[in-house]
């Protein structure tokens, strides 16, 4: 019984002279450390870096210039109808779950009915919280800025085609990688062909004839694709594809939709293509569909749109026959595909 005794407590005491030294050891290896705060219990979170898919100024103006090769796209003329087919075809080929094509009637400035087809190309419709792009795709019926020819149609390769063309580049890339938000693309009909010399500040034109511009957008707003519709936001690419393009904030922007504006221009200048996108505001833009989705539907939708110092307003190809391949830029296109995209893909 006395040795069984004597080895419980010889056990005993070597248990507590090896949790003693432990402890001793602990405290040393405490004492060696660095000093600093204690670690956190858990890794920290870093921010992930934003990405965004690479923009490809050759795809875009490959659009731009196909577009162009049907024709002009004056509603009711053959190639505005093959153009259509083709927008309808590549917008199914790069994956838009749906898209729409609203067909109907409006009337020109004239008194003469118009045929008319919007398309909507939708991504994930599901989703409620949603972005959307637009630019126009039908072309001006007349140069009625030209000397020359003036009561003939124009190319509108800047003027309609280059914010397409854009906007087709982005539309490549969201099967690929989408984007947080639901997306839909607008091309719009029908927004050419207001009254001659009407619809831009400085041009000769009675205020009512601002009406006769934006018309697919208008029968849009009151007719939406969908019941109730809403984004978050929108954006409109208007002649974006000039030669040394100048983009500064436009005025009905900057009173519809400043925050749209702040992102995009903050987008350009994280881009390097801060210089194009000037800081300044110009009021120079008497009507866009823009200005016609906001009235009617509340979005806020912010208009990048070429200025021109020479003219104090759009490019000198506006509504002109020079409104052609030879004066469209890639670097132009690429300074606004490339920050459109960076805003589209940094939403959540």
């Amino acid at each position: 019984m006395g040795q069984e005794l004597k080895r419980k407590n010889t056990s005993r005491a070597a248990i507590a002279l090896g949790i003693a030294a432990l402890f001793a050891t602990a405290f040393m290896l405490r004492s060696c450390a660095p000093e600093g705060p204690a670690p956190s219990p858990t890794a920290p979170v870093l921010p992930v870096q934003l990405r965004v898919p690479l923009f490809d100024p050759d795809s875009a103006y490959t659009n731009v210039a196909k577009q162009v090769t049907f024709g002009p796209r004056v509603p009711g003329s053959a190639a505005h109808t093959a153009c259509a087919d083709w927008l309808v075809a590549t917008l199914q080929r790069y994956g838009a779950d749906t898209v729409y094509q609203q067909k109907g009637s409006v009337t020109a400035f004239n008194g003469q009915p118009v045929p008319l087809r919007n398309i909507i190309a939708s991504w994930k419709p599901e989703k409620k919280d949603r972005l959307l792009l637009l630019a126009h795709y039908d072309t001006r019926p007349f140069a009625d800025r030209d000397n020359e020819r003036p009561n003939d149609p124009i190319d509108g390769a800047n003027d309609g085609a280059s914010g397409v063309g854009i906007w087709l580049e982005v539309a490549r890339h969201i099967r690929e990688q989408e984007p947080a938000l639901g997306i839909d693309i607008f091309f719009t009909d029908v927004e050419d062909m207001g009254a001659p010399n009407a619809g831009v500040m400085g041009a000769r034109h009675d205020e009512s004839n601002l009406e006769s511009w934006c018309l697919g957008a208008r029968y849009w707003a009151k007719n939406p694709h969908v019941p109730d519709y809403r984004a978050r936001y929108g954006i409109l690419l208007d002649m974006v594809g000039s030669i040394d393009a100048k983009f500064p904030r436009e005025g009905i922007s900057m009173r519809i939709a400043p925050q749209v504006v702040a992102k995009l221009w903050k987008a350009a200048a994280e881009a390097g293509h801060g210089a194009r996108f000037l800081s300044e505001t110009k009021n120079y833009v008497g009507i866009d569909d823009h200005l016609v989705v906001f009235e009617g539907t509340g979005i806020p939708v912010a208009d990048i749109i070429a200025w021109d110092e020479n003219s104090g307003a759009f490019p000198a190809t506006w509504h002109t026959h020079d409104d052609n391949m030879a004066h469209i830029s890639k670097e132009s296109l690429q300074a606004v595909g490339a920050t459109v995209m960076r805003v589209v893909w940094a939403e959540q």
